[in-house]
């Protein structure tokens, strides 16, 4: 049997989403098969009051700009304790992480291997300073969707080899088929009217403006829009639903711990979202909770949704074509019940949180023995 490992998470952003919630998941996963992790964030982080509901021990750091004070604090809880993987989760706290390791390698220090979770399909620069973190400082890479790391291959020329595409993982018992009338009761949501739904940041490239514009276009006038989330556009977005006189349509439900009875209550999960995704947890979740899903074809979410197929695939940033995809879907029942079960059929087998963990472990596993590997053959010459 593998000894434990130890691993420290970094994260330096402040907000709260996807890409935090797949941090804690996967560290109380790894915590549930023996390893010992810790979460290491900016202080004043939401993921800091979030990690004691996750059963993860969370410690603040001045980690939250790219100052030497950060990189010195991350010198120090290295110092405090053996940690075998530093896994950095954002562009701040990887910087500081790497120069904290490549300091404690110069003066002769443990330093754990870096390994650096890419989340989002923004651009990597291309610059001397960023090359020497990717190929150098970091011991491997992970992607949370195969279109990431082909960007990272074809735009940045990072080897192939040294780049992991793991999705995030989902706890599919959470997600199982529940009734819908009794959902709608429960959350106090209308019960006999076409529901269409968005789980998601409240963030200007989740597209939430566009599904508002969308929602008088449609041809189901009954339709009602659940907003399920929060974030720095919720004062935007109301004012756009006020401005269109539907306010008695939308429910804007804020952040909610547990979306499993929200997305059961719906008739259709839509993300328009036009930047910025790998895989997104939400379209993941309706996926798994059996809801029918419309989307667009942006960063890494055609891997999961197929035109026709597990999805319904509209325009990016385009409300008219928005409003057609959600009554394409609204007006076949069939086809919706379909699209619905194939997703589910594909998901369920792919995108599980044991298989997310067995692959995160083989990535560190690797890191560390490519490391140990290296250490050897420098120390024989």
């Amino acid at each position: 049997m593998s000894a434990p490992l130890s691993i420290a998470h970094t994260e330096a952003s402040s907000g709260w989403g996807g890409q935090e919630i797949r941090i804690l998941t996967e560290a109380a996963g790894f915590i549930g098969r023996g390893h010992r992790v810790e979460v290491w964030a900016a202080e004043g982080a939401r993921i800091l009051a979030e990690a004691p509901r996750f059963g993860v021990p969370a410690v603040a750091l001045p980690i939250g700009a790219k100052r030497p004070r950060g990189a010195r604090a991350l010198d120090a809880a290295l110092s405090r304790e053996r940690i075998d993987v530093v896994n950095s989760h954002s562009s701040t706290d990887t910087w500081l992480a790497a120069v904290a390791c490549a300091w404690r390698g110069l003066r002769r220090r443990p330093a754990p291997v870096l390994v650096r979770t890419r989340h989002v399909s923004i651009p990597v620069p291309n610059d001397a300073g960023t090359r020497w973190l990717y190929r150098r400082a970091t011991a491997r890479i992970v992607t949370t969707g195969d279109a990431l790391r082909a960007q990272l291959i074809r735009d940045n020329g990072i080897d192939p080899r040294r780049i992991d595409s793991v999705p995030t993982g989902i706890d599919g018992a959470r997600y199982v088929s529940r009734n819908r009338a009794d959902a709608r009761a429960t959350l106090n949501l209308p019960p006999d009217v076409p529901l269409a739904g968005i789980v998601a940041t409240l963030r200007s490239w989740k597209g939430h403006r566009h599904l508002v514009a969308a929602l008088p276009q449609t041809r189901h006038r009954d339709m009602r829009l659940v907003i399920v989330g929060d974030g720095p556009q919720r004062a935007a977005l109301e004012a756009q639903v006020d401005a269109a006189g539907i306010r008695d349509r939308v429910v804007f439900a804020g952040q909610q711990d547990d979306v499993a009875p929200w997305l059961a209550a719906l008739d259709l999960f839509v993300l328009p979202s036009y930047a910025n995704e790998g895989v997104p947890q939400a379209l993941l979740q309706a996926m798994f909770a059996g809801i029918p899903c419309v989307t667009t074809a942006v960063g890494a979410i055609p891997e999961i949704a197929r035109h026709g197929d597990t999805a319904e695939i509209v325009a990016v940033e385009d409300p008219v074509a928005l409003a057609r995809g959600i009554d394409a879907v609204l007006d076949d029942p069939a086809r919706a019940a379909q699209l619905a079960a194939n997703a589910h059929a594909f998901v369920l087998p792919r995108y599980g949180l044991d298989t997310m963990l067995d692959r995160m472990e083989t990535v560190f596993r690797r890191a560390l023995a490519d490391s140990r590997s290296m250490s050897e053959g420098e120390a024989a010459r």
